[in-house]
């Protein structure tokens, strides 16, 4: 078996080796990553922990999801935009989520950004930015997957020229691989496709 590839859980399904490690991770892999996520809001909350999770495991983001949920209003875009100083300082002391200061700062001004746009606005930048899955040969292996693309520096830049911040080209590939914009299950992985 080559490094990286494909591996069976305690089930006997095949998986990308990196849902193993743990229960959320399995059901995170198995029922949600790659799969196609639409709207302005739950985009808007996927690009937030995104941008949470740089420099950090994802499972840390994963783990404490709900708390990002109740701290950010569910990310409902327009009340998130009407935080005030002391919300700001709420989410700097809140331990259900990350205290960091430069992440709150740019979530809060994102919505404010996004607040401005028409509805569905965020929706389409983002998907306008989906490869064509035709031009993408299945990754075999964890090595075949990559941290950045062309697609995704071009809708980091796109979503940076629009005045959002944390927005990274890894961070935008990222929210790409979560969204179902581009399929890296591995070839062999028993949720390829299911999006």
């Amino acid at each position: 078996m080559s490094e990286g590839a494909a591996v069976a859980g305690a089930d006997g399904a095949l998986r990308c080796p990196w849902a193993l490690s743990t229960a959320d991770y399995v059901a995170y892999h198995d029922e949600e990553w790659g799969r196609p996520v639409h709207g302005d809001q739950a985009l808007f909350e996927r690009l937030s922990l995104e941008a949470f999770q740089s420099g950090l495991s994802w499972i840390t983001i994963l783990r404490r999801r709900e708390g990002f949920r109740a701290a950010f209003a569910g990310f409902r875009i327009a009340e998130v935009a009407a935080f005030a100083d002391a919300d700001r300082e709420r989410l700097l002391r809140d331990a259900g989520i990350i205290r960091n200061r430069a992440k709150i700062d740019a979530t809060l001004a994102n919505a404010r950004v996004l607040a401005e746009w028409a509805p569905g606005e965020l929706d389409e930048l983002i998907w306008s930015h989906a490869p064509d899955p035709a031009g993408r040969p299945a990754p075999r292996t964890l090595a075949d997957v990559p941290a950045v693309t062309p697609e995704s520096t071009a809708l980091s830049k796109a979503l940076k020229k629009r005045g959002l911040r944390f927005v990274g080209p890894t961070t935008a590939y990222a929210l790409m691989q979560a969204c179902g914009l581009v399929d890296d299950h591995l070839r062999e992985c028993a949720a390829r496709g299911a999006g």
